[in-house]
């Protein structure tokens, strides 16, 4: 009997480290739906205002980013900015700098993952060069496609030649396409019995923040201790194959904030590095524009352009970086040099992310809007 118990308690843990995973992933999945939900309560009006004073593409750009990093879902927004311009009341080209922003806005969460690795000097440096590759790649690609979209209009006027192939000529009057998450209906009703969207968003975000570590014990516990040994072996070993399962993993999730988050602990322990990591994040900026693109079915041209532009955008940013082994080490580079500075100056990496994903963008909005 005894033998028995010892032979049955492996599986018994191996089952509930899986288990304390998943759970795990539920709740970041809840935590930020219900942040999407109460922000969305509480700017709702607001928010409107904003997206309509676009004129300025660079005021839009910040706008994208400062809004996605307050709600850390890309999908939301550009499923959102689809609707907005399929109503008529946001063109083409007001909406893709917000777009491309919002590239840049949803990257917050896998850096802010990394901060819970504060306390181990070595970890905290892979953590957040980490979580600091994947706002450099987006990054790098606005600083390349945005020029060619404002002087030429690049993005929008390939997006619409592709969008003339698809677009209907009849209108569809059935409900909008959004990003509506299985966790929906709960994350409704909790914000609608709290009925104070200022209490509602501020739990939201602290729970964001307790879920994130939550997320990061749990994948360590459960795979990165013991049973995750081979997947260096498996995922990331190869440069297309990382690819690959970063955009069809995103692609299943429509979160690419889930699945970049995900890799910082593998990283953080040495699991795997972040030259071979890099690939699985590149293919999960791609995979998370489905939402976008399924939010854009059966609506008007524009509406599919626009999330064509997201498609287009993430596509030129793995053309760009993915096929060359030195320039997608650049990226690489940077972020591990940042992570270098930010263990010597700990203000450092608390100074980027402030200054970066919220003061930058919020006094530009502020001082160039009237």
């Amino acid at each position: 009997m005894e033998k028995l118990e010892k032979q049955e308690s492996p599986t018994k843990s191996i089952f509930f480290q899986y288990l304390q995973v998943i759970l795990a992933l539920l709740l970041f999945i809840f935590a930020i739906d219900l942040l999407t939900v109460g922000v969305g309560n509480i700017n709702g009006g607001i928010a409107l205002d904003i997206l309509n004073a676009t004129k300025n593409p660079f005021i839009s750009l910040f706008i994208g980013l400062l809004v996605t990093a307050l709600i850390q879902s890309s999908s939301t927004v550009t499923a959102s900015l689809v609707a907005i311009v399929a109503s008529g009341n946001l063109t083409l080209q007001q909406a893709v700098p917000i777009v491309l922003g919002a590239n840049i806005g949803t990257t917050l969460t896998s850096t802010l993952v990394s901060l819970s690795y504060l306390m181990d000097k070595k970890q905290f440096r892979r953590a957040l060069s980490a979580g600091i590759s994947h706002d450099f790649f987006n990054i790098f690609t606005v600083i390349l496609l945005f020029p060619l979209e404002i002087y030429f209009g690049f993005l929008s006027n390939t997006a619409s030649y592709i969008a003339n192939w698809f677009a209907s000529d009849n209108s569809f009057e059935g409900p909008i396409v959004y990003n509506r998450m299985f966790t929906r209906t709960w994350t409704e009703w909790v914000v609608a019995q709290i009925n104070q969207p200022v209490v509602s968003m501020i739990l939201s975000v602290i729970l964001v923040f307790f879920a994130i570590k939550v997320l990061s014990t749990a994948m360590y516990k459960s795979f990165i201790k013991n049973t995750f040994q081979d997947i260096n072996k498996v995922i990331f070993q190869k440069t297309g194959l990382a690819f690959f399962y970063g955009l069809f993993f995103t692609a299943a999730v429509q979160s690419s904030t889930v699945t970049t988050s995900l890799v910082v602990p593998l990283v953080a322990s040495k699991k795997v590095t972040l030259a071979k990591v890099f690939p699985f994040i590149i293919g999960a900026n791609i995979g998370t524009t489905i939402t976008a693109v399924i939010a854009s079915i059966y609506k008007p041209e524009a509406a599919i352009a626009l999330a064509l532009v997201h498609v287009l955008f993430n596509t030129m940013g793995a053309l760009i970086f993915l096929p060359i082994a030195s320039i997608r080490n650049i990226p690489v580079w940077l972020s591990n040099y940042m992570g270098k500075m930010s263990v010597k100056y700990r203000v450092v990496g608390f100074a980027y992310i402030l200054l970066t994903f919220f003061i930058i963008p919020f006094l530009l909005i502020y001082f160039t809007t009237d």
